[in-house]
């Protein structure tokens, strides 16, 4: 309907006048904006902010005082309407005190992603560096590597800020578990192992917040956030749905895998955010979990916001149904220490909640002084950002030639060799003058990122990739993914008989692994091992395969077959994965990334998705998961990963004995006490023990190149309990380390071992505890036996 307005000439005369001064005279108490002094970066988009002039004399913008102190100062000045205007993710403007809105979801997964309403491409910068989905950047196994690429994505995302295209709190890292093979959204994930995923979040998240950067000023380069908080590792399978879904978690398993990533985060990476997760765990949804976020306060001295993931809090009554009405969920998670809800539901119903007596106002102040406190640790409230720390960051700080050279070292460093018999890789451009590439994904750079993506500075897909390097023709093979017809086998089998080498690229995309897409099958889809067996058998030599995506690939039959002469893993390698692949099929680079997760036969979707257990039970014919506690066959184990060299150990100095003081425990100097496990063996409660700095010890390893090739090494230490422990793990990742080795020569690697830390295992009650008598460290084919003694 179009609405009728009385118009009343004059009052529009007079008005226009008056704009028509204002402009020419430009009041400073109206323009507060041309008061500020000038940017670094005149063409600056971002000409929003808090605390301009003239609001800048209130105490919360008053830069001298202490951030509790400014936090507080705030809250006292706001109405209850607008206090709850800022409990959501697009928290509101307030106007009367200068209070920018402010956006609170932004994405940086693997690089600043379009996924939340916090970032825009639109603006003057129109891409940033896409690196290697996480999976491959964690196969690495370099967490310098890490802290590097978290670094530079900080940057990006400041820059990004600066120029007025997305916020500066950032919903990232992922350090849930790859716990099943089959889910969607294990690619975002750091792999199965509990170590590696809590030493990729530090990493990630000391380079990303750059702490460091800011001296001794406090405060951050910009925000991560440890998510998803806890045990959520389930999008669709069966009947069960993540937003549903009760994870139904062990004490046990949840302090041995699923909880101390996330207590890393915190502890050791010093994350400003903590994001709460759709499912229940044990039958409580986690935004609604007083325990659990309060854990993570008292225990772990979590000093950031805590936010619901997009919905969450909907959730607990729409599809949990744990809460009779929208404001019983509201006054659930509020009271359970939440302090901002992505969604509406804090803004739609937190009133009701309040009226109804639920939570009260202290309650609201309690979750707007964690949420103040953080964006005050960021500079929000510091007036013009140009000024700032991190001020002169803008868009020529963004896809720089660092960023991307770094992309392609983080692709090079995680692709992993899984078979290369009679040495087929490298390649040699003298005597191959022509290749074939065949696949659906072969030619597509949009395929390379996997998820949460953005918009890539400069993508090379893996065909482009190999254009310097020889003369390369290309068929899909397939007409997707998917590989629904053998309509393309045609033209890829000719191709392939007419080339010297020939690449197969195979395997997944987000069709078949996404949020909210769970795998049905490990095994590759459609009839794309009808494609690699029919090109294999034409071509004159065998052919290398290239599987790209996340997830596990049940590929038993390219192991076994020797017209597959090679198996490289690219996971989704990100904008630079078509040079970094072309490099390592030519010799350039020296793959040597590990795979951090196992990969599992296609008979291991028997297996229920929904349980959660980690532990084998073999009475009721269930395998247990993950390295540390599977019994099944496997595909590829955790950590495998072949080299172009040829690579071997030897212990130089390690201890035989470790003596635990029997004088010093944690309640005074009295005799320590040990106690039985059920299978009769003596261990000592680590948290009695006061004495575990002294334990430690450093294993010293001789590590030799026999090859021909430089090489850039991982190696990884392993270790477990001589006698078997009901419910210790078969065996654990204890510590790694990348390092590069010069061909035919042999370097000296020291690693640190903690006793308390390396040799404990969890108990059923989910108490750590340290096994009395041997213990093994395993290296590659070597072991020495320690003893623990008392």
């Amino acid at each position: 309907m179009v609405q009728k307005w009385p118009w009343n000439w004059n009052a529009i005369i007079v008005t226009l006048i008056f704009l028509k001064l204002l402009i020419i005279f430009k009041p400073k108490s109206l323009f507060p904006i041309t008061s500020t002094a000038p940017s670094s970066h005149p063409f600056k988009s971002n000409p929003s902010f808090s605390c301009a002039p003239p609001h800048h004399s209130y105490p919360f913008c008053n830069t001298s005082l202490p951030i509790k102190t400014r936090a507080q100062s705030l809250i006292s000045l706001l109405t209850l309407h607008e206090k709850i205007q800022l409990l959501s993710n697009n928290a509101s403007a307030i106007p009367r005190l200068g209070l920018s809105a402010y956006e609170w979801w932004s994405e940086s997964l693997h690089g600043i992603a379009s996924n939340g309403p916090g970032v825009s491409f639109s603006g003057p910068i129109r891409a940033a560096t896409s690196f290697p989905q996480v999976l491959l950047t964690t196969a690495s196994f370099n967490k310098s590597l890490w802290f590097l690429v978290g670094r530079a994505i900080g940057f990006e995302g400041r820059a990004m800020y600066n120029e007025g295209q997305s916020g500066l709190t950032f919903w990232a890292p992922n350090i849930n578990i790859f716990r099943d093979p089959r889910w969607g959204r294990g690619q975002e994930t750091s792999g199965e192992d509990p170590m590696v995923a809590s030493a990729y979040a530090v990493e990630y998240v000391k380079g990303l917040q750059g702490e460091d950067l800011v001296g001794g000023d406090g405060g951050f380069m910009v925000s991560a956030c440890c998510k998803h908080y806890t045990a959520y590792d389930l999008e669709n399978w069966g009947d069960f749905r993540s937003f549903s879904f009760n994870a139904m978690v062990s004490k046990q398993d949840m302090e041995d895998t699923y909880q101390p990533p996330f207590q890393s985060c915190i502890e050791e990476g010093g994350a400003t955010c903590l994001m709460c997760s759709y499912n229940r765990v044990n039958g409580v949804p986690s935004c609604a979990d007083l325990d659990l976020l309060q854990r993570a306060r008292r225990d772990w001295g979590f000093k950031g916001y805590i936010t619901s993931d997009c919905d969450a809090v909907a959730v607990i009554y729409e599809d949990h149904k744990y809460a009779k009405a929208p404001e019983d969920a509201v006054a659930d998670v509020i009271k359970a220490g939440m302090d901002i809800n992505c969604g509406t539901y804090l803004s739609r119903y937190t009133q009701l909640a309040l009226e109804q007596r639920q939570i009260q106002e202290e309650d609201i102040n309690r979750a707007l002084s964690n949420l103040f406190s953080v964006q005050l640790l960021l500079g929000l409230f510091n007036g013009d950002p140009s000024r700032g720390h991190f001020g002169k960051l803008g868009r020529e700080d963004v896809c720089t030639l660092e960023h991307k050279k770094l992309a392609i070292d983080a692709a090079r460093q995680g692709i992993v060799l899984l078979k290369n018999d009679k040495n087929l890789l490298p390649l040699k451009r003298t005597t191959t003058t022509s290749l074939a590439i065949i696949g659906p994904s072969a030619n597509d750079s949009s395929q390379l990122g996997g998820d949460y993506t953005g918009v890539p500075c400069n993508p090379i897909s893996l065909f482009e990739g190999l254009q310097p390097y020889i003369k390369a023709t290309y068929a899909s093979g397939c007409g997707g993914t998917r590989c629904n017809s053998s309509d393309g086998f045609a033209e890829a089998v000719q191709i392939s008989r007419e080339a010297d080498a020939v690449v197969v690229v195979a395997g997944l995309d987000l069709s078949q692994e996404d949020e909210g897409r769970d795998r049905t099958s490990l095994l590759l889809p459609g009839k794309q091992m009808d494609l690699i067996s029919a090109v294999s058998s034409a071509s004159e030599r065998p052919i290398i395969l290239i599987l790209l995506g996340g997830g596990p690939i049940d590929v038993s039959f390219a192991k076994v077959n020797p017209q597959i002469g090679s198996i490289l893993w690219i996971g989704y390698p990100g904008e630079a994965g078509g040079q970094a692949v072309a490099e390592i099929i030519f010799g350039e680079f020296n793959p040597g990334g590990r795979l951090p997760i196992t990969w599992y036969p296609e008979s291991f979707i028997s297996v229920p998705m929904n349980d959660m257990s980690l532990r084998p039970d073999p009475s009721r014919g269930y395998p247990g998961r993950t390295y540390r506690f599977y019994t099944g066959e496997v595909v590829y184990e955790f950590g495998y990963g072949l080299t172009y060299s040829n690579i071997t150990y030897k212990f130089i100095s390690v201890p035989d004995n470790i003596t635990v003081s029997n004088t010093t425990s944690k309640s005074g100097p009295s005799k320590l006490t040990t106690h039985k496990t059920l299978d009769g063996i003596d261990y000592i409660n680590v948290n009695e023990i006061a004495s575990c700095n002294l334990l430690k010890f450093e294993v010293q390893i001789s590590v030799f190149n026999h090859g021909d090739m430089n090489a850039s090494h991982v190696i990884m230490l392993f270790g477990r309990a001589s006698t078997s422990i009901r419910g210790a793990p078969r065996k654990t990742l204890i510590e790694f380390t990348r390092v590069h080795t010069e061909s035919l020569n042999a370097i000296q690697v020291n690693i640190g071992i903690d006793p308390c830390k390396h040799f404990s295992i969890v108990n059923d009650d989910g108490v750590k505890i340290l096994p009395l008598g041997n213990h093994l460290l395993m290296l590659e084919g070597l072991e020495h036996s320690i003893s623990i003694e008392l």
